[in-house]
């Protein structure tokens, strides 16, 4: 018993020290958001800056020197604006993201400035950064110093005791709020006063510093048809980039397999073709070595077209081919399909080799015996999961080929979501959206 109560006393004694470090941590965390509203100030007048430089190189247009300003004048801009979507990110959690859309490369000389000059101009996350500048050096200015303000007015009223003699001697305002200081006995009053303002205006730092935030946000985030500008360059970007690298495989295998394969079948045709009077035993075994060498170039030949575009994928429709995966695959893979008819081409050779991919991760990577996949299509969307047993821990930045699997979804606008815990199970759910065409003509 002693022992647990040494325990329980010990317990108490830490609890004590964690409540005094809890109340100490929330009061710097106070503090904090207070003092940070002079950083948010120094950067309202920053923007305020970039603004000016903005306006200056606009109306220097008219007589060229403008066209070399602009460019300059509007990247300053942007990093002022983007450091407050930053800070606002990292102090208030309001993640902003950027709304300026993707350019081409600039010609060079006088030409490529006048491009500059023009997609700068042209780009809404420019004006969107002007109008938050010139908004934030009034609202934001003063939503970012109201804390700080009413902090120092109640710290002001705690330090009365000390200051009241010397502002009435100087002739100075000796009232605080509606108390006029005039001895000891009214000073300590607004001292009890001035606690309560300190800690309200320290209380109202934190949610002061997300409201700015927020009112950041109605300005520097991009629009939606920003973003969906955006989501279109980059998948566009991705599409160019996979179909470059697919020609560079396809063009690769064709070269080391098939055409080396066909190559060296020429040869040993005009070898034998020499040798067929002289020795007919000979050119017999050329010829049938030669035989064999086509059909394992016929065999190479099918597998690249396979990896093209499957023909079970193309003649039973995507159940049938991701369940011929299955009984390809090493492990134990259970295919559930609920499809009742088939989609457009392109999208049932994404889903299909997304599929393929994960197959492929889980024998790999994923230590994995058993695999489920499930096929359905639902409210617009064709859908998949993966489940595997394995050991879990399955991340896009690994570069196991879930990025890429991401970008041959994205091309669709469709989406990858992981869940991977260590330890397993992993989990994959892919969506595509598509609409059924055609009659059902798989088996499922």
């Amino acid at each position: 018993m002693s022992s647990t109560a040494i325990r329980g006393t010990h317990g108490k004694q830490h609890g004590g020290h964690g409540g005094h470090s809890a109340h100490g941590g929330l009061v710097v965390r106070h503090l904090r958001a207070a003092f940070q509203g002079l950083a948010l100030a120094g950067l309202a007048v920053l923007n305020v800056l970039a603004f000016s430089a903005v306006l200056v190189a606009v109306a220097l247009l008219g007589v060229g020197v403008g066209v070399f300003l602009v460019p300059p004048a509007c990247r300053a801009l942007h990093r002022s604006a983007d450091l407050t979507r930053r800070v606002s990110g990292r102090w208030s959690g309001v993640e902003i993201d950027e709304p300026y859309i993707p350019r081409a490369e600039p010609e060079a000389g006088v030409k490529g400035w006048a491009q500059r000059t023009q997609w700068a101009l042209s780009d809404q996350g420019t004006w969107r950064d002007m109008a938050w500048a010139l908004v934030s050096c009034f609202a934001g200015l003063v939503l970012a110093l109201v804390p700080l303000a009413v902090a120092g007015y109640g710290l002001m009223g705690l330090l009365m005791p000390l200051l009241w003699e010397p502002i009435t001697d100087a002739g100075g305002n000796n009232w605080y709020l509606a108390l006029k200081v005039t001895d000891s006995g009214s000073a300590l009053t607004a001292a009890a006063l001035g606690l309560p303002v300190l800690l309200a205006g320290l209380a109202a730092a934190p949610h002061v510093t997300r409201l700015h935030a927020g009112f950041a946000r109605t300005l520097l985030a991009p629009t939606e048809m920003a973003r969906q500008v955006r989501h279109l360059t980059r998948t566009r970007t991705d599409a160019v980039e996979t179909s470059a690298a697919e020609l560079r495989r396809i063009e690769r295998d064709l070269h080391d397999g098939a055409q080396a394969r066909l190559v060296a079948m020429g040869m040993n045709l005009g070898v034998a073709e020499r040798l067929l009077s002289k020795d007919p035993e000979a050119a017999r075994a050329i010829l049938a070595d030669t035989r064999d060498a086509s059909a394992n170039a016929l065999n190479e030949l099918r597998d690249l077209v396979r990896g093209i575009h499957p023909p079970v994928l193309a003649d039973r429709g995507l159940a049938d081919a991701v369940r011929a995966l299955g009984m390809d695959s090493p492990l134990h893979v259970e295919v559930n399909t609920e499809l009742e008819g088939r989609f457009e081409a392109p999208v049932e050779s994404a889903m299909y080799f997304a599929v393929c991919e994960a197959l492929t991760n889980a024998a790999k990577h994923g230590g994995a015996q058993r695999v489920t996949v499930e096929l359905w299509h639902t409210d617009g969307r064709l859908r998949a999961t993966v489940t595997d047993d394995g050991h879990g821990g399955a991340d896009p930045a690994d570069g196991t080929g879930l990025r890429g699997m991401e970008r041959r979804l994205a091309t669709f606008d469709g989406i990858l979501a992981v869940h991977s815990p260590v330890g397993g199970p992993t989990t994959l759910t892919m969506e595509l959206p598509c609409a059924s065409s055609s009659p059902k003509t798989s088996s499922c």
